[in-house]
């Protein structure tokens, strides 16, 4: 197959490995990391690379996203005639762990935990970044939305309440992901140099690649969702089916 790959800049080492023992033909292109900064900001330009990749006179027979819903970046994202590949990840971090499932498993009950890779630590800004999915599962719901289910004292409470915890218990640690590809390149040391610096514990997971290797393969099971021509990405903000197509 002949396919475009457009990714975040954070895997372009992880990215361009698979991409070079890959069955298919790929061409590649690298969004800046600090435009995850602007959910907004971030649709726009993943869709008009979408276009302009559709306007082109190469002829692809899909168009991969290396994100995840990343704090709704990718909601509504549409292509006119060519199909779109997708990750079911709430963000980044999935694609780092290997598996939605690894991902709830550390960032179920603390989803804002900073986490840090050596591609956010080789790009510009900061060394680490907090998982969106507090805001894609709905367990940071607006003040408004607790008064209006629970009343106007109990929602302030319990909005104050259960934020002021988590936040604290958060703010407290960094997770880095270690990438056995790129081990050797001590990054590690790193991390925990710039953690110990804020005063924050520094937490290490094995990393896996497997579920980034799957997308660049062209191995779309049902970890992935496949975005039909003139659908559009549609956010479900659950743990397992995370994203549908409509």
């Amino acid at each position: 197959m002949y396919l475009k790959l457009i990714a975040c800049e954070v895997l372009t080492r992880e990215v361009c490995r698979h991409v070079a023992d890959s069955p298919h033909t790929i061409d590649l292109e690298f969004t800046p990391k600090a435009a995850h900064d602007d959910s907004n900001r971030l649709r726009a330009l993943l869709q008009s690379r979408i276009d302009a990749a559709e306007d082109s006179p190469r002829q692809y027979e899909a168009i991969l996203l290396g994100y995840g819903l990343c704090g709704n970046s990718t909601v509504n994202l549409t292509a006119r005639k060519t199909k779109l590949v997708i990750p079911r990840a709430h963000d980044c971090c999935t694609l780092f762990l290997g598996s939605r499932e690894r991902f709830r498993q550390h960032f179920a009950n603390a989803p804002s935990t900073p986490f840090s890779t050596l591609g956010y630590l080789e790009r510009d800004g900061a060394y680490s970044r907090e998982s969106t999915s507090g805001i894609t599962t709905g367990l940071y719901g607006t003040l408004e939305e607790y008064i209006a289910r629970y009343g106007e004292e109990n929602g302030r409470y319990l909005f104050e309440t259960l934020h002021a915890s988590i936040k604290a218990a958060e703010g407290k640690r960094v997770v880095f992901i270690d990438m056995p590809e790129t081990r050797h390149l001590n990054a590690l040391s790193r991390c925990r140099a710039f953690a110990e610096a804020e005063g924050k514990e520094l937490m290490v997971l094995e990393g896996s690649s497997r579920l980034l290797r799957k997308l660049i393969h062209g191995e779309w099971d049902e970890e992935f969702l496949v975005v039909e021509p003139g659908q559009r990405i549609v956010g479900v903000y659950d743990w397992h089916e995370i994203m549908r197509a409509e």
